[in-house]
């Protein structure tokens, strides 16, 4: 296996926005997979004038000084401060760096770091009608409960908004980065329930605009419990359809989790479809093929392509892909097949949001506007 370097573009008269998704080479030393990976992502970004709106590493724990070292070197000249989330997963196939995954842009203006409590967490880009907000791994480890971390975290993000005058309606995509997911999921799941019913996101009288989402069992490589990353269009502010129900999967809210199944909103270059985290999962919310990996891929990808069809996305829309395993048995058999489908994967193994689940898909398509 050789470095897998994925880029997928699109342009508008505004902007271009950049994909990137880089697997390392598993026979190479950590040293080397870190400056090999490195290395490509910042030859893009360089050949591209592409600034980093979000960025994701995903690797074991042992890896992250290194992947801190190397990249730091690497990024000279294009790093602005604002750290990458960091994410702790199990090794897999690819050796102690899963992947890296970025999202870029460019533009005739940069993004401009944003901080909060004293850290740099995010970036703002501003282009004419358009405002478009990007915070990394949000996260208040000051507590030790997880569930008290979830709640101040949540709050944290809430008042970044607020600096821009915004609130969770203008944010159609999150991410959960939950370690031992399994031993608090449903206490998890209570916190952001309250906090996105004081908000107003659900509840009798509410527009139940509920951000797609991912929750999975990756830790951050801090001493934090939980984080959070998410996007946020704030102008134009009428631009995101949620959407609680799609493709075949029903409302996640009606057994207990608070996110919409996909959205779609207007980003930098033209529309973008999140589609949230997604397994194996029937219309009642029960997991099917129990057991069963290859039963639960397959149905998670015809589950993932329904959500895709039903929102117009052809396969070569599809610009970023993350494939959860449980297992490297998972992941294994999962290598066996995902040549059939023409998507940027990257693989990361860790705890899903249930014991019996063993895969999860979540996806991100790129449209052009008409």
């Amino acid at each position: 296996m050789s470095l897998n370097l994925e880029i997928r573009r699109l342009e508008s008269d505004l902007a271009a926005e950049i994909y990137i998704s880089a697997v390392p080479d598993a026979k190479s030393p950590l040293p080397e997979q870190a400056q090999q990976l490195f290395s490509a992502v910042s030859d893009a970004l360089r050949s591209e004038k592409a600034h980093i709106l979000q960025e994701r590493i995903f690797a074991s724990q042992k890896a992250m000084e290194t992947i801190r070292d190397v990249r730091s070197k690497t990024y000279h000249g294009i790093d602005d401060g604002v750290a990458p989330a960091l994410l702790v997963c199990s090794e897999g196939t690819s050796g102690p760096i899963a992947a890296v995954q970025l999202h870029a842009v460019v533009a005739d203006v940069s993004p401009e770091p944003i901080e909060s409590q004293g850290r740099l967490c995010g970036r703002l880009l501003r282009l004419p009608g358009h405002v478009y907000l990007a915070l990394s791994q949000i996260s208040a480890p000051i507590f030790d409960n997880p569930a008290e971390q979830a709640g101040a975290m949540l709050e944290k993000a809430g008042s970044v908004l607020e600096l821009f005058h915004s609130d969770f309606f203008a944010v159609p995509r999150t991410w959960m980065w939950l370690g031992d997911i399994l031993s608090w999921y449903d206490s998890f799941n209570s916190v952001r329930n309250k906090f996105f019913a004081e908000c107003g996101i659900i509840g009798k009288t509410s527009r139940q605009s509920l951000p797609a989402s991912t929750g999975i069992g990756l830790r951050p490589a801090d001493s934090a419990k939980c984080a959070m990353d998410l996007v946020a269009v704030l102008d134009p502010w009428d631009s995101i359809k949620h959407l609680p129900a799609v493709g075949k999967q029903q409302c996640a809210l009606d057994y207990g989790s608070a996110f919409s199944r996909a959205s779609q909103a207007v980003t930098p270059a033209g529309v973008t479809v999140f589609v949230s985290g997604t397994a194996s999962i029937d219309v009642t919310g029960a997991t099917t093929h129990i057991g069963d990996p290859l039963g639960q891929i397959n149905t998670t990808i015809e589950n993932v392509r329904a959500v895709l069809k039903d929102m117009h996305c052809r396969d070569e829309d599809v610009v970023q892909v993350v494939a959860y395993c449980k297992t490297i048995e998972v992941e294994t058999i999962f290598n066996s097949l995902k040549h059939t489908l023409p998507w940027p994967w990257i693989t990361v193994i860790c705890d899903i949001c249930r014991p019996d689940l063993l895969f999860e898909i979540e996806a991100a398509a790129l449209l052009a506007t008409a």
